[in-house]
């Protein structure tokens, strides 16, 4: 689960929406529903990754802001620890925030690399970019499906028709999902036709 959330954030109580928009703001929507009633289940998700977000409530709505602040505080920082370490490398290298990890491959793999222009750094770099661009709009449908699945599995697992409902998603039968999700309850089959529609959008 997230704690951070860059993405506008969408919260539910059971099965009623209760706020959706930045996650400081809805933060404050829900803690005022605890608030009233701590035995209210919430669920709180990434709008764009239908991930959900983690948020810890205890406290004053002040406390809660200042923790979401500090997450917030702590993730730049980290980011501008990375770019300041790769500024320090040298003259002409380029402020890129560059994240070493490691990559496991075959030695033929290695000395492919190693034989191209700028060295293997240089090569997966733009064997990367020339992935992301040939598969840019599968990349978007798998991820949009991925995102509307994730929601419905979370919410609508225990709606009419919800087996029915996400083969006729995966099958890209816009009409026979729309159909079939009618009687799911108002606020969850809403936003998963929004998510579902994003998903069909991408497959035209």
């Amino acid at each position: 689960m997230n704690t951070i959330n860059p993405h506008p954030v969408i919260a539910f109580a059971g099965a009623n929406r209760i706020a959706s928009g930045q996650l400081a703001l809805v933060a404050l929507k829900v803690k005022e529903l605890i608030d009233r009633n701590d035995s209210a289940t919430v669920l709180i998700f990434d709008d764009i990754t239908s991930e959900q977000v983690e948020i810890d409530f205890r406290g004053n709505a002040e406390q809660v802001l200042q923790r979401l602040s500090a997450s917030g505080t702590s993730a730049t920082a980290t980011e501008q620890a990375a770019d300041d370490q790769q500024t320090a490398r040298g003259p002409g290298r380029p402020k890129l925030g560059v994240i070493g990890r490691e990559v496991t491959l075959l030695p033929r793999h290695w000395e492919w690399l190693n034989q191209q222009p700028g060295g293997a750094s240089v090569a997966l770099r733009k064997l990367v970019e020339e992935a992301k661009r040939r598969n840019e709009e599968r990349d978007q449908l798998r991820l949009a499906q991925e995102s509307a699945y994730r929601f419905m599995s979370a919410m609508a697992g225990n709606q009419a028709g919800f087996e029915e409902a996400t083969r006729a998603f995966f099958a890209g039968d816009q009409l026979r999902f729309t159909e079939l999700s009618e009687p799911w309850q108002i606020d969850i089959r809403d936003h998963a036709r929004n998510l579902a529609a994003r998903a069909f959008s991408a497959a035209e």
